[in-house]
């Protein structure tokens, strides 16, 4: 199982032969001006919640690869009203069988309204589960006590975790949700796009050191094994 970030909360994995590209936010990104969105072709794209910043090409990419988008029923209509067919809704807590593993939509506390101003439903996070391995994708969130459930119930090797704070948790609420979801792997994202979320990278490693977790600040274009 692969990971390659794109910037700001952008990223894909790939498991076996099939991608999972999460939040395409690529060509609004002046940081992410070397990634060229016609060179990805997945075969799912997960939108964690409607605000542009994790959406902005989800239509274009799905659109050039014929690629399934995952999201919320809100998110979904909006899609379907553009005349796009292959798409696939879930709500907080459903589970769905894809031909590598499992993908369970799960909670976030977040704001999510589309760009045009339609409803975009309740923000969420995803967890991916497969023979190759698993993680938590927690999306634009705050720190919730529901986060103890995942680590409870499921085996997560990785959590990509926003860590800028302001509009999600910041670090220290970063390093207590992979306590709590029981992941020694964390990636960060959601940082350093925007000023209010630009972070002190040698100071948020120490952070994350400090609990025993090991804090991996990805490159544009960084791919890195799971």
């Amino acid at each position: 199982m692969n990971f390659t970030y794109y910037g700001h909360s952008c990223f894909s994995v790939t498991v076996g032969e099939h991608t999972v590209l999460f939040d395409p936010f690529i060509t609004p990104n002046p940081a992410a001006k070397n990634v060229d969105i016609t060179s990805l072709n997945p075969d799912y794209i997960c939108i964690s919640h409607g605000h542009a910043d994790h959406i902005a090409d989800a239509e274009a990419i799905a659109r050039q690869s014929g690629a399934t988008i995952i999201s919320n029923f809100e998110i979904y209509e909006w899609f379907s009203a553009k005349g796009l067919e292959k798409l696939q809704p879930l709500n907080h807590g459903g589970t769905i069988s894809l031909p590598f593993g499992t993908l369970k939509y799960v909670n976030a506390i977040h704001s999510s309204k589309l760009p045009d101003g339609s409803d975009g439903g309740n923000a969420g996070g995803f967890l991916l589960e497969s023979p190759e391995g698993s993680f938590y994708y927690a999306g634009d969130t705050a720190l919730t006590y529901d986060m103890k459930l995942i680590g409870e119930f499921h085996n997560i090797d990785w959590a990509i975790l926003p860590i800028g704070d302001v509009f999600t948790m910041g670090v220290e609420d970063a390093t207590i949700c992979a306590q709590w979801v029981n992941a020694k792997n964390v990636i960060g994202v959601h940082f350093d796009t925007f000023e209010p979320i630009a972070i002190n990278h040698e100071e948020v490693r120490k952070k994350f050191q400090q609990k025993n977790l090991k804090l991996i600040l990805p490159e544009i274009l960084q791919t890195l094994p799971l």
